[in-house]
């Protein structure tokens, strides 16, 4: 079963963020607690770790802004 990667609630304020960035290329497999993406809130840019390893499929691309809590990716 696949692990749904979750834009996470960095800060007590945040709503939205925007990933700045992938930091693993879709289709490649990653590691659990390996760093996955670069989310950028309250102008600040903070390394997201991977929830599980397996296969990454990116849903949301890097530059768009979404809710806290919306699947951006999933680990297969």
């Amino acid at each position: 079963m696949a692990s749904e990667i979750i834009l996470p609630k960095i800060g007590f304020s945040m709503t939205e963020g925007e990933i700045a960035e992938w930091l693993v290329l879709d289709g490649q497999t990653v590691n659990a607690g390996e760093p996955l993406f670069l989310l950028e809130a309250d102008k600040s840019a903070t390394e997201v770790e991977a929830p599980a390893s397996g296969t990454l499929r990116i849903l949301r691309q890097p530059g768009e802004t979404c809710p806290v809590g919306t699947v951006i990716g999933l680990i297969e």
